[in-house]
């Protein structure tokens, strides 16, 4: 039988969802905490990959196991050995052809950013107090609509087939002295979202015209674009299948 995880984590004690030698992960902890109380070796799929330090409000892996499971009972029991920092939500059944990543049509991230500094939340949000112009920077963000090759926003040397994503939303909003960028897509590239910002940030800064960001976009190289913002203040959000209904 296949099941469905609905999880959020706080990725700060993490480097990133996907397993690696010698670091600690979120799919690895997962897994740890999985065969230990299912008394079975347990390897999990996630509905994509976080970088160090990106946390996730909701994320989704799938795990094969042969009996049915009480989802009450294992999500209490789940919580309550795993650290702190990561939640299980629900455990759903599907069926056995049901893939976490490939069956996922649209994803949302968030970008966190502080115009004022705030004790309690440097580790979830980017400090960031310089003035921005939003009215631009949400003018640019409609640009990306117009677009399906992102390789100027991918890390260098990722392994993909292919750079396009179909972006279906991106704006700005302020709630005080916070500004939250949010973004959907069909797929996002390694370090995409993150460049995005980085390259709006210039644009509300007045580095950069609005204009630009076509020709950015049209050079395919992640030279043309803007720095990276910083990990802590991105969260993937949502995820969407076309046959989960919880």
């Amino acid at each position: 039988m296949r099941y469905f995880i609905k999880l959020a984590y706080n990725g700060t004690n993490y480097h990133g969802w996907q397993s690696q030698p010698n670091a600690s992960s979120v799919q690895e902890t997962l897994e740890k905490a999985l065969s230990l109380l299912l008394k079975s070796k347990i390897e999990i799929v996630g509905a994509g990959r976080t970088d160090t330090g990106v946390h996730a409000k909701e994320m989704y892996a799938h795990f094969d196991y042969p009996e049915p499971l009480d989802a009450a009972f294992w999500i209490t029991k789940l919580n309550s050995y795993l650290p702190k920092d990561i939640v299980i939500y629900a455990i759903l059944p599907v069926a056995d052809e049901a893939h976490a990543r490939f069956d996922a049509t649209s994803r949302t991230y968030q970008y966190h950013i502080n115009t004022f500094k705030d004790a309690f939340s440097f580790e979830q949000s980017w400090y960031h107090h310089y003035p921005l112009d939003l009215a631009k920077m949400n003018e640019a963000a409609l640009i990306l609509m117009e677009y399906t090759d992102f390789e100027c926003f991918s890390k260098a040397n990722t392994d993909v087939f292919t750079f396009n994503c179909k972006i279906t939303q991106a704006f700005w909003q302020q709630n005080g002295n916070q500004v939250v960028f949010t973004i959907t897509a069909d797929r996002f590239l390694r370090n995409m979202v993150r460049a995005i910002v980085g390259t709006m940030i210039n644009i509300g800064q007045e580095k950069i015209a609005v204009a630009h960001l076509r020709k950015i976009i049209e050079s395919k190289n992640r030279n043309e674009a803007g720095f990276s913002v910083p990990a802590h203040g991105l969260y993937l959000t949502h995820i969407v299948y076309p046959y989960l209904h919880e």
